[in-house]
């Protein structure tokens, strides 16, 4: 009988079945279930509730990330809710018997850093948290989303979730990227094309030939934001940069289980001939530079061009959300990206924040200084990472040019914690999502790559990278 050619995600979603029925979302098998301080109190009250214990503590990871101080992280927290968040975490952590890596720990840091760091997240698994930019794993060719808090308790119970099968969408890009043109430019091109809503309903797999040519570092970073499209997720077929990037990670596996687990990997790839639902394809010499002007991440241009105006939009409620977006960001539609003021420039996040992107930064300001009125916050992602740019003497050159390195968390993407961005102030950020509020009250978001966001922190104004590469 003839085999009928599948996609990665059919060859993941199908081996991960425990029981199906007509008419039902799908009862999934979940192989890695990252947790922090969050999402996850309500979810083991739950299971105090009910009397019960997390059934495969071995397959649960806890850090702390969200809410946590980014400055003197060997101090006592100050911030009520964050102190109150990272004490319930670990005392959860200690009760139900999960391993958690809190402040000071080594591998502490963002739940989307430390995963791939660790070589928690592997080829073929499904991966979940209570975070929707879970899709990051998605770039070692596994099924990665993000689930709410009653989806946490479901996962600590019985190690599955219930879940719709999505559609799948093949998004392939071939061709040679320009100078100064990176993966964060690439996935924000895609957004700015297909909008915030295009990828609804369907799971992302990312191909063609520049795609092929990324670090894992880089196609984590467009993994990340396939969630901004609306997507369920996004993955990327493992292949020859994968098992490099994975050999030798504390939990990736070792000696002949390594080549066991090669195997397995190496038959994930879609077959040839396999169907997907929907299937875009781009020119990598069309993208440049992006930013965006925007209160959504679907609001981006590339780096040359003007603020659009309203008669660019042919639907009454795309008029009515530009009109709203610029009112909140307070640009004039038709001036230039590059004449916009920048006041902070936030470097960090599970978007950016891994040691390539501390890499690219340092590649910009070596030997320059930034402008004295624009704030830069670079965060680490991680621990290690953390450790690593201090190794490299990354630490001195940021010093130098006036940008201050932290300790790692989740810091300015999200104003939950000390680092929020004040009202009316523009921030030039690498984070995920720019909107209204999201950097704190009142904060104005332009979200772009470490290397255009490290260029403006210079000039004090939005920056093509090009310029001073």
């Amino acid at each position: 009988m003839k085999k009928h050619p599948k996609t990665l995600f059919e060859k993941i979603w199908e081996s991960h079945v425990v029981y199906s029925q007509p008419g039902f979302p799908n009862v999934l098998y979940v192989d890695a279930h990252l947790i922090h301080e969050v999402t996850s109190p309500q979810a083991f009250d739950g299971l105090r509730r009910r009397n019960i214990s997390v059934f495969r503590k071995k397959r649960t990871w806890a850090t702390a990330d969200h809410n946590v101080p980014t400055k003197d992280q060997h101090l006592p927290i100050k911030e009520l809710l964050s102190k109150v968040q990272v004490e319930k975490l670990t005392k959860n952590c200690k009760e139900f018997d999960i391993r958690l890596y809190g402040l000071g720990h080594p591998f502490q840091g963002i739940v989307h850093i430390i995963g791939p760091e660790l070589g928690i997240t592997k080829p073929g698994m499904t991966i979940v948290c209570g975070d929707s930019h879970t899709s990051t794993h998605g770039a070692f060719g596994s099924i990665a989303f993000g689930i709410g808090t009653s989806e946490v308790e479901q996962v600590l119970a019985t190690q599955t979730i219930l879940q719709q099968k999505p559609k799948t969408m093949k998004i392939e890009i071939n061709g040679k990227l320009g100078k100064g043109v990176v993966s964060k430019d690439i996935i924000l091109y895609i957004i700015s094309k297909i909008s915030t809503s295009g990828a609804t309903g369907y799971f992302v797999e990312y191909a063609g030939s520049t795609i092929r040519g990324l670090s894992m570092e880089a196609r984590m970073t467009i993994c990340n934001m396939s969630i901004e499209m609306g997507s369920r997720g996004g993955m990327i077929a493992p292949d020859e940069i994968t098992y490099q990037y994975m050999k030798g990670r504390k939990f990736a596996p070792k000696g002949n289980n390594w080549n066991t687990a090669l195997q397995y990997w190496k038959t994930l790839p879609s077959d040839k001939g396999a169907k997907y639902d929907r299937e875009i394809t781009f020119k990598a010499e069309d993208i440049e530079p992006m930013v965006t002007y925007g209160t959504n991440p679907g609001m981006g241009v590339k780096i040359t061009a003007k603020i659009p105006k309203e008669s660019s939009f042919t639907s009454d409620r795309d008029r009515a959300s530009f009109r709203q977006a610029i009112s909140y960001m307070n640009l004039k539609p038709g001036a230039k990206m590059q004449d916009q003021k920048v006041d902070y420039v936030f470097l960090g996040s599970c978007t950016n924040s891994r040691i390539e992107d501390l890499r690219m930064v340092a590649e910009v300001v070596k030997g320059r200084k930034k402008v004295d009125n624009v704030e830069v916050f670079v965060i680490p992602g991680s621990k290690q990472v953390e450790m690593q740019a201090r190794k490299e003497g990354l630490d001195k050159l940021f010093a130098q040019a006036g940008f201050e390195l932290r300790g790692p968390g989740c810091s300015a993407c999200l104003g939950m914690n000390e680092d929020k961005i004040p009202s009316g102030k523009y921030c030039i950020s690498t984070s995920n999502r720019n909107f209204e509020g999201r950097q704190g009250p009142g904060a104005r978001t332009f979200l772009a790559s470490p290397l255009t966001a490290a260029a403006s922190a210079l000039t004090g104004r939005i920056t093509d990278p090009r310029e001073l590469l």
